[in-house]
């Protein structure tokens, strides 16, 4: 019966010690979503030249962002595992906690499939935006902008969340995007 408790032991997750992230940690760990935000916004100032109107949709652009991200913190840190702790490699769950009691964390999966689909407008909006200028009157600095969103959109942010965040999370098998691909 020990012989079978310590397996037990050395088999669950639950034991496994959940990786500690820094503050400074968990600062990079957000530098690719703020590229992304950041060039977003750039494309909107520089595919509408600059003007009042190409401001104000940055400036939406910003706000939606950020919004996203609380939005996340609100209905689904709660879900999960990671709630309030340091093991949240962006930092998000220790606001959370700040803005919600903790929730089922077997939840995690249902949440995820409704609030995900909130901010992946984010991924597709400035390209939406830019491209048509782009192709109206072409502009090398509006091209360049496309070609560095759409790397750290679609390329850097998404290989970052899954070697720094996603590769350690005790919720990956039953995360709707990790999960799929295993």
């Amino acid at each position: 019966m020990n012989e079978k408790a310590s397996n037990n032991h050395s088999n669950s997750k639950d034991f496994q010690p959940a990786r500690q992230y820094s503050r400074a940690q968990q600062l990079v760990n957000n530098l690719p979503y703020a590229a992304m935000t950041v060039l977003g916004a750039a494309i909107f100032v520089t595919g509408f030249e600059r003007s009042i109107w190409g401001w104000a949709a940055a400036s939406a652009y910003l706000i939606y962002s950020v919004a996203g991200a609380f939005w996340i913190m609100i209905f689904m840190c709660p879900y999960c595992e990671r709630w309030n702790t340091m093991s949240c490699p962006c930092g998000y769950s220790r606001i959370a906690a700040r803005l919600r009691q903790k929730s089922d964390s077997s939840r995690f999966k249902e949440k995820f499939k409704k609030h995900i689909p909130v901010i992946v407008p984010l991924w597709f909006i400035p390209i939406l935006a830019g491209v048509p200028g782009v192709v109206r009157s072409f502009s090398w600095p509006l091209f360049v902008l496309l070609v560095l969103f759409a790397l750290v959109a679609f390329v850097v942010l998404p290989l970052f969340s899954k070697r720094h965040s996603c590769s350690d999370c005790p919720q990956k098998d039953s995360c709707p995007w990790m999960g799929r691909k295993g």
